[in-house]
C-alpha cells in the first residue's frame, strides 16, 4: 500500500469544542468520561482543501443571507456523475439542512395525519421520529437477517403491507444504516416495481453512498424513468467529508410536481438560505475532496479488518454483521445472553463505552450494538480492549 498523505491516526482532541459525540455524556445520561463510539461523525480532520475554502471565506468577514452560483452545482453534479454514474439536473436540486429535515418535510408534503408510512427496521432511529412526531403511523417491513448472517429485504411482506395500510410514502435507507447493507440493482428493481405498482413514493437517503466497500453504490432514481418520476433522492457531504455541523444537504426531484410541493412544505416551515460555510465547504469538497475521501476509505477498510480480526480472536461471542457500506458496523451481542439493561450496564458502567443500543433503531435492533469505526485505530483498539475486559467479568 502506498503511503497516505493523510494522518487519519492522528489523534484529535474533541472535548471541550461543544461536541455532541464528547462533550454531552452528563446530559445524556452516560459516566461524564466515557469513550463515545455512537453519533455518526468522523474523528478525523477536514481535508486542506475544505479548510483553505471555509478560511478564506471567514476572513472576508461578512457573514450575510448567501446563495450559490453554477459553480456549486458543478461540483455537486460533477461528483454524482463519477462517483456514482448519476446525471442529475440543476432544476432537481433543492439544498435542506439536513437529510432528517428533508425526511420529515417530505412525511407532512405527501402524507396526512393518521397515515401510515413504510420503513425498513432496524433502521436509523430518525425515520421513525419524524413519521411519529408528525402524527403518522409506523408500518414496519422488518429486515430479515438470514443464516448467513446477511440482512434481506421481505417483499411479499413489504407489498402485503402496503396494501393493508393502504401505504403511499416509504422511506428507503441505502447504504442501510444500521446493518450496513448496499443493496443490489435486481433487489432495487424488485422493490421499484412494488412501489410502481401501488403508487408509493419513494424517498431515498443515500447519505451513506460514498462508503462502499466492495462494488459500486446503485443509485435508486436512477434505474429507469418510472423510479426517478416517484423518488426523492437524498444525499449530503456530511458523512463523506465529516461536515455534518456546517448543515447542507443536497435533495434532488427531478418530478417538478413532488419538487414544488416538497418546497412549498419547506416554505411553510419557514426556512430559506442555508448555513454560509456549509455551502463553501461543500463545493470545495466535492471539488477538490476525493484524494482525501480515497484514503480514508482505504483507512475504514484497515479498521474493519482490525474490529473482525479482533472479534475473532478475543470476542467470539460478539458477531459482526459483515457491513458492505457505511462507517457504521452491527454487531449482534445475543450469545451473550443479557438483557438490554444488562447489556447496557455492561457497555456503559464496566466497560466505560457509549455505544448506540440496537433497541433504538427498532424492537428488531434488539440484542445488537452499533459502532462507529471511523476513528484512530488506537482509539479502536482501546474500545475493543475495555469491551473485552468487561466482557471477562461476566
Amino acid at each position: 500500500m502506498s503511503k497516505r498523505n493523510y494522518d487519519f491516526d492522528e489523534l484529535i482532541e474533541r472535548r471541550n469544542t461543544n461536541c455532541l459525540k464528547y462533550d454531552f455524556a452528563l446530559r445524556r445520561g452516560k459516566p461524564e468520561h466515557v469513550l463515545p463510539l455512537w453519533v455518526a461523525d468522523m474523528d478525523f480532520r477536514v481535508s486542506q482543501e475544505v479548510l483553505d475554502a471555509i478560511t478564506e471565506r471567514v476572513q472576508h468577514g461578512i457573514f450575510g443571507y448567501s446563495e450559490v452560483q453554477e459553480d456549486y452545482f458543478e461540483a455537486v453534479r460533477d461528483w454524482m456523475k463519477k462517483r456514482h454514474d448519476w446525471s442529475v439536473e440543476r432544476r432537481w436540486l433543492v439544498k435542506t439542512p439536513g437529510v432528517v429535515f428533508a425526511l420529515a418535510m417530505a412525511v407532512r408534503a405527501f402524507t396526512k395525519p393518521g397515515d401510515g408510512v413504510m420503513i425498513q427496521q432496524p433502521v436509523y432511529y430518525p425515520f421513525s421520529e419524524v413519521i411519529e412526531d408528525n402524527g403518522r403511523r409506523i408500518v414496519d417491513n422488518t429486515l430479515v437477517l438470514s443464516e448467513d448472517g446477511i440482512y434481506r429485504m421481505d417483499l411479499a411482506d413489504f407489498e402485503k403491507k402496503a396494501v393493508e395500510n393502504k401505504v403511499k410514502l416509504f422511506l428507503l435507507c441505502n447504504p442501510h444504516n444500521p446493518v450496513g447493507r448496499v443493496y443490489s440493482r435486481e433487489e432495487l428493481e424488485q422493490l421499484g416495481e412494488i412501489c410502481i405498482r401501488h403508487d408509493i413514493l419513494v424517498i431515498s437517503d443515500e447519505i451513506h453512498q460514498d462508503f462502499v466497500y466492495d462494488g459500486k453504490h446503485q443509485v435508486f432514481a436512477n434505474i429507469g424513468d418510472e423510479l426517478k418520476n416517484r423518488t426523492i433522492t437524498c444525499t449530503a457531504p456530511s458523512k463523506t467529508f465529516n461536515l455534518a455541523g456546517l448543515q447542507v444537504s443536497n435533495i434532488f426531484i427531478s418530478n417538478a410536481d413532488i419538487r414544488r410541493r416538497f418546497k412549498k412544505e419547506i416554505a411553510a416551515a419557514g426556512y430559506s438560505q442555508l448555513n454560509t460555510l456549509g455551502l463553501t465547504a461543500c463545493e470545495a469538497a466535492y471539488r477538490h475532496g476525493e484524494a482525501w475521501h480515497e484514503e480514508l476509505m482505504e483507512y475504514l477498510k484497515e479498521n474493519l479488518g482490525f474490529v473482525r480480526e479482533y472479534l475473532k480472536k478475543h470476542l467470539p461471542q460478539i458477531k459482526l454483521i459483515e457491513p458492505e457500506g457505511t462507517y457504521l458496523v452491527w454487531l449482534d451481542f445475543r450469545e451473550l445472553g443479557l438483557t438490554e439493561e444488562e447489556r447496557e450496564s455492561m457497555i456503559v458502567t464496566k466497560a466505560g463505552l457509549w455505544l448506540d443500543s440496537g433497541a433504538i433503531f427498532g424492537e428488531a435492533g434488539e440484542g445488537f450494538e452499533r459502532i462507529n469505526i471511523a476513528c484512530p485505530k488506537s482509539t479502536l483498539k482501546q474500545a475493543l480492549d475495555k469491551l473485552k475486559a468487561a466482557i471477562a467479568e461476566l
